[in-house]
């Protein structure tokens, strides 16, 4: 399990933070104010992006630093709105470190197309992102049901997309929720030309090489397996 950044590390942290949003906007996940991005810092405390901000303009010193019920402990602004999605990942998840959430255009327009990104489609993708990347039914951010829905699936996997609202990652640091959020909107783009190309299957693995897919998963110390959970997933 990756541990809460030392607070020491609070001013690089922030560089790094920084420096993750702007690669959100560079490629074009996030428009206007959307998006968020948080980490954990120790003490029960997360460091986070606050709300109304283009990711692409957000500085070091526009950063908030906040407890887990969402009480804002330190900045000048307001905390972005969709924060309780934040803090119902960490719950369901006490070993992520860092949570993202954006809006990369082909997964997200997926979601609203109801057609699932499959990552049974290439195998690297079942050893990052495990047996699928479940679409969460529509629900207005930071209701009842989002929340309950995010938590149960986030206790099995690490990537969900949400239902006309993009995609949510966690990650043992920004770089690992960065790169599976990447890896969500790659598998989308790819599978989009697969259908423009007339393809109807995405997948080509057989059940016994998905499940030998998934041991390698669990041997690199990724899944719910490495986390102790057993039997079949909700979703």
């Amino acid at each position: 399990m990756s541990r809460p950044a030392d607070p020491v590390l609070l001013p690089s942290l922030k560089r790094e933070l920084v420096a993750w949003c702007q690669k959100l906007w560079d490629r074009g996940w996030v428009a206007n104010h959307d998006g968020n991005v948080s980490c954990r810092l120790g003490a029960g405390k997360l460091l986070c992006t606050p709300t109304a901000f283009s990711k692409a303009a957000v500085r070091e010193d526009d950063l908030l630093v906040c407890d887990l019920t969402g009480k804002k402990l330190q900045g000048r602004w307001n905390t972005f709105g969709e924060l309780k999605l934040h803090l119902a990942a960490y719950k369901a998840r006490p070993d992520a470190v860092a949570v993202l959430h954006a809006h990369p255009p082909t997964a997200t327009g997926f979601s609203i197309a109801g057609i699932p990104v499959e990552t049974t489609a290439i195998a690297e993708a079942v050893v990052s992102l495990g047996p699928k990347v479940p679409t969460l039914p529509f629900a207005m951010p930071g209701s009842e049901p989002a929340l309950d829905a995010l938590g149960s699936a986030l206790a099995w996997y690490d990537a969900v997309i949400l239902a006309n609202h993009g995609v949510l990652t966690v990650g043992k640091d920004l770089e690992q929720a960065y790169l599976r959020m990447e890896l969500v909107e790659h598998l989308a783009r790819m599978q989009l030309v697969a259908r423009q190309l007339g393809a109807t299957q995405m997948s080509a693995l057989t059940d016994g090489q998905l499940q030998e897919l998934l041991k390698s998963r669990t041997k690199a110390g990724l899944g719910p397996e490495s986390r102790g959970l057993t039997g079949a997933p909700p979703l």
